[in-house]
């Protein structure tokens, strides 16, 4: 196994962000397409675990952003992880917030994105998806439009929903954006409740068609521990499967960045990692065994991955990391992971 990543991080450090971000998921794809992968990344560590009644074949998966549009599954699950989620995905192609609208925080190990759902739509994803090998387990993760007004959002994701159902081992429901206007209020009374409820209602009925999908649903790292016990009470009253915890954070803790740390944006990374831990930890206590968690949010090292799941987490997935650290950081975390 070969780690060329440190020699050409400082080469994709010096592109702007987005044209960096093209360019490395191009170089990954082609690496795949040449039969590279497994020389330069290693084979997958196959240490299987079972979650949502999904078998996975590590417990280290891919976060949502990174592959919005499904272009790279085959390349990316060639890189060790154990589950792949792509997204988020609206049922309309949206172009995302004005560029620039990714930073790199190097000094931080941090990002910060104001992206905004940027995707292709539903159909091309899906399209995508049905090209794959699926030789990992697929999440897609879902949202709404952005000119979709937050009344209408239940109308937006049950479309998302009924789309993709067929083609993902689990979907994710992404209520916890903070570059969608108004978004986040999803997460809270009776709003999220017909939300869960709505997309419960077409799970059953879709279940007896092509089985039962998993369904699961991504929060924030910026909920008060009230605003989490009641999250985490309507989860369970509707039966949702798994809940990710968590989103990127609007916070900007002690960042050496001074001249990117008032960009607007989610921030993740490095930084965000001691308030992502807080909400799983608050989580794992209310949930109390009644639902796994899948824990993401400054994951840059196999002591962090280790840290969420002795905390009570399921699964891990890994974003920032993976652009900080390379691909092979994905068989360092899986092979280190307490068994």
């Amino acid at each position: 196994m070969m780690n060329l990543y440190p020699l050409m991080r400082p080469l994709l450090f010096r592109i702007e962000a987005e044209r960096a971000h093209r360019f490395s998921m191009g170089l990954l794809e082609l690496t795949y397409r040449l039969g590279l992968s497994r020389l330069l990344f290693g084979k997958r560590t196959h240490r299987p675990v079972t979650v949502m009644g999904i078998e996975f074949p590590n417990a280290v998966g891919l976060a949502a952003g990174l592959d919005k549009n499904g272009d790279h599954i085959d390349a990316l699950a060639a890189c060790g992880f154990g589950f792949v989620e792509i997204g988020t995905v609206t049922p309309r192609p949206q172009p995302g917030n004005p560029k620039p609208r990714l930073f790199r925080l190097a000094e931080d190990e941090a990002i910060i994105n104001r992206m905004g759902f940027n995707n292709e739509g539903v159909d091309y994803l899906v399209n995508n998806v049905k090209r794959s090998r699926r030789n990992c387990v697929i999440g897609i993760n879902i949202g709404k439009n952005k000119d979709t007004p937050l009344e209408n959002a239940v109308d937006d994701y049950v479309s998302a929903f009924d789309r993709v159902y067929e083609h993902a081992d689990y979907i994710a429901v992404n209520i916890s954006s903070p570059n969608t206007p108004g978004l986040r209020e999803l997460q809270h009374g009776e709003e999220l409740n017909r939300l869960l409820h709505s997309l419960k209602q077409r799970q059953s009925a879709l279940s007896n068609i092509h089985g039962y999908k998993p369904l699961a649903v991504k929060i924030a790292p910026d909920l008060s521990d009230n605003d989490i016990k009641d999250l985490a009470v309507t989860l369970i009253a509707n039966e949702i499967d798994a809940v990710i915890a968590t989103n990127t954070t609007n916070q900007r803790p002690q960042l050496r960045c001074t001249r990117l740390a008032n960009e607007q944006g989610g921030l993740s990374g490095r930084p965000v990692q001691n308030v992502s831990d807080h909400v799983l930890q608050v989580l794992v206590e209310v949930l109390d065994g009644k639902m796994p968690v899948i824990a993401v949010g400054g994951i840059m090292a196999p002591e962090d991955a280790a840290r969420k799941l002795q905390m009570g987490a399921s699964l891990v997935q890994v974003y920032t990391g993976f652009i900080y650290a390379g691909p092979h950081l994905i068989n360092t975390l899986s092979a280190k992971l307490p068994s």
